[in-house]
Parts: structure tokens; sequence; C-alpha cells
């Protein structure tokens, strides 16, 4: 393995998963509690938005690492997430095809309360990013 991968594999963030909502898998991103209490008090009650970047960095191998670039109209507030596609990719999937973000602390019950949705403005965004991902996890230097 080489060193830059290792180094990427060290700064994934541990908390990416998806959930059940009214039916349709809703991709998630875990926050320490800190943090998602911090976020929420900055925006509680404001009209804002988030933009929503995704960053594909992959190295021909298969290896394909997404960085999740939040940033926030309002509060001063940009959180970037490093995610291994080969282990998420259904919280890509999840993504192209609800246009949905989740964010949610531990103490979070999923799909009913203390979750934090933010609506992708460009859907097609993330349906383009899960092509690149995909074709990206399949090897090209065999």
């Amino acid at each position: 393995m080489s060193d830059e991968l290792k180094r990427f594999l060290d700064q994934v963030h541990s908390g990416i998963t998806t959930f059940d909502f009214d039916g349709t898998e809703t991709p998630c991103i875990e926050l320490d509690e800190k943090k998602y209490d911090e976020i929420l008090s900055k925006v509680t009650g404001q009209s804002f938005s988030v933009n929503t970047d995704l960053n594909i960095l992959h190295d021909g191998l298969g290896n394909v690492f997404v960085e999740v670039k939040l940033t926030f109209s309002k509060g001063n507030i940009v959180e970037t997430f490093l995610v291994d596609a080969k282990s998420n990719l259904d919280f890509f999937k999840a993504l192209a095809k609800t246009s949905m973000l989740a964010l949610s602390s531990p103490k979070s019950n999923y799909g009913k309360d203390n979750v934090f949705m933010i609506q992708l403005p460009r859907p097609e965004k993330a349906q383009n990013a899960l092509e690149i991902i995909q074709d990206a996890l399949i090897p090209k230097n065999k």
C-alpha cells in the first residue's frame, strides 16, 4: 500500500451511513455531538443555503475517495469530510437518487428527530459524481 493511500485511509470520516426515511434510503454524515450542536446553533431560525461540493480523487487502481465539502451561507461554517467510495458506495447511490443529505449526531433518531436535512440544489451533480465514482472503482492498470 502506498504512503498516499494510507494517508487517505487514515483521514476517512467514519460516520458515513444511510438510513430509511419514509421508505427511501437517505445518505447521512454523522458528526460528533459538539460539532453537530455548534452547526445547529449558528443556523437555526435563519434562512440559509448549503453549497455541497464533491471532489473525487482516484488513482486508476480502483481506489476512490470523495471529499464532501459543505459550505453554509450563514455562520461561517465550512465542513469537509473524506469518504472512501469503495466502502460507502451505497451512500453515493442514495445521494444521487434522493438529492438529499442528512447530518446527524450520535444521539439522533434517524428518520424521526435531531436530523438536519440538506437538499442539493443540483441533483445532476450527484448523479454525475456517482457515474465518475463507479467508473473509477474499476481498476484501469491491470
